[in-house]
């Protein structure tokens, strides 16, 4: 039977918090670090760019958070 691991079990929940706040859905999947890394590059490219890199980074996060989670939720089988 899988055990839960925190995250896993629903990559379109890590993507729709990574969509709302960048790297949120990094963090929900346990990668820390990734995730504080997305909430510190994703505000310089909003206010460097003028908003415009902004929007790529946060469908950039979204895509690799749901990646992530939908590429190991075979951490989930014993």
């Amino acid at each position: 039977r899988p055990t839960h691991i925190a995250g896993m079990d629903r990559p379109g929940t890590a993507a729709l918090l990574s969509f709302i706040v960048p790297g949120f859905g990094q963090i929900y999947n346990g990668k820390l670090l990734r995730g504080l890394i997305w909430l510190l590059v994703t505000p310089g490219f909003w206010s460097g760019t003028g908003g415009f890199l902004g929007w790529i980074c946060h469908l950039a996060s979204s895509y690799t958070a749901y990646a992530w989670a939908r590429d190991n939720l075979h951490l989930l089988e014993e």
